[in-house]
């Protein structure tokens, strides 16, 4: 699928929005580092294909496969109240060889 297919496919409004934050932490630089992945934290109702397309247009970078994960978000106590956390829903990015995604916007 090309660039152009993808745009014309999402809303790319949409796709601006789709990816929350990128996921920084000791596990995901680790699969960073052995399978070529990117992790990212995304919104609760994004379909692999806007995820791919949406980091596809914003690193400019193919995209080989996505892989999602639901978490619940955990309960916990504030003093004599009980709180809940956000579900969580996590991406991810499987990116082609010879791609590389970088943060700091500068161009590769």
């Amino acid at each position: 699928m090309s660039a152009q297919t993808t745009q014309k496919q999402f809303d790319e409004g949409r796709l601006m929005q789709v990816l929350v934050a990128p996921i920084v932490s000791e596990k995901a630089t680790a699969v960073a580092e052995k399978n070529n992945q990117v992790l990212f934290k995304v919104l609760q109702d994004a379909t692999k294909p806007e995820i791919k397309a949406a980091v596809e247009l914003l690193f400019k970078v193919e995209v080989d496969k996505v892989s999602v994960v639901n978490i619940k978000g955990k309960t916990k106590r504030f003093g004599k109240g009980v709180g809940r956390r956000d579900n969580l829903r996590k991406a991810y990015v499987c990116l082609k060889a010879g791609q590389e995604l970088n943060f700091s916007g500068e161009a590769a």
